[in-house]
């Protein structure tokens, strides 16, 4: 698993047992970590900079000010942790569509995968290649896309789902496949339909078309201008 190299990452918690698991298992994996119980308190304390990166339980209810602030300062990315059955109303009012997100309960595996991929793309590593397919390509120590002079303004789902796709290109990827890759779980086939409804128009605009529906089976990125 990958590790941590001292990065601090500032916990927004107040549930004792949520704090009583994120800290020692964020510390165990090689990261510093301070802790505020409040919005106010995260902000106050980005405010004196030195953070790698938020990570913010949203059942607080004081939280919409962050991803905003946090852009203010040129601040650490921000992991919210989200119900599941809060997920659609949460999204909007905390910003997220900048950000992301892991649903609740969280899975340690994950948890931590998210961590190490939104703290190496603030930055590090940018010696490495791009991926690339066609006039497609993906910069993940970044995590920005690009087709030809355009840049793609993607959420981070979409993000993953373009990755997903083009690290598998040439390769029918199935619903449930794409949504154990993107969240962990299953989701309704409608939910994957929306997400790649917004992901087409985005990447594709008025250029060729690259990702293609097989019907019954899932999606694939072939586009013929590779």
């Amino acid at each position: 698993m990958r590790r941590g190299n001292g990065e601090l990452i500032l916990v927004v918690a107040r549930d004792p047992e949520v704090v009583d698991v994120l800290c020692p298992t964020l510390e165990l994996a090689g990261y510093g970590v301070d802790v505020t119980a409040t919005g106010e308190a995260a902000i106050d304390r980005m405010g004196r900079g030195g953070l790698d990166l938020i990570l913010v339980d949203t059942t607080l209810p004081d939280l919409s000010e962050i991803p905003r602030r946090r852009r203010g300062v040129g601040g650490p990315p921000v992991l919210f942790m989200v119900n599941g059955e809060f997920l659609d109303t949460v999204l909007p009012e905390v910003g997220l569509s900048g950000e992301d997100y892991v649903a609740e309960p969280v899975r340690v595996p994950e948890l931590l995968a998210r961590v190490w991929l939104l703290i190496r793309g603030r930055g590090a590593r940018r010696s490495e290649p791009l991926l690339r397919y066609g006039d497609l390509t993906l910069d993940d120590t970044s995590c920005r896309a690009r087709r030809g002079g355009r840049e793609l303004d993607l959420t981070p789902a979409e993000y993953r789902l373009l990755r997903y796709l083009l690290v598998n290109s040439g390769r029918v990827l199935s619903k449930e496949h794409i949504a154990d890759h993107l969240w962990g779980e299953l989701r309704a086939d409608n939910a994957i339909e929306r997400l790649i409804s917004r992901l087409r128009r985005k990447v594709e605009g008025d250029g060729p078309n690259l990702i293609r529906t097989h019907r019954g089976f899932g999606y694939a990125l072939e586009g013929r201008d590779r």
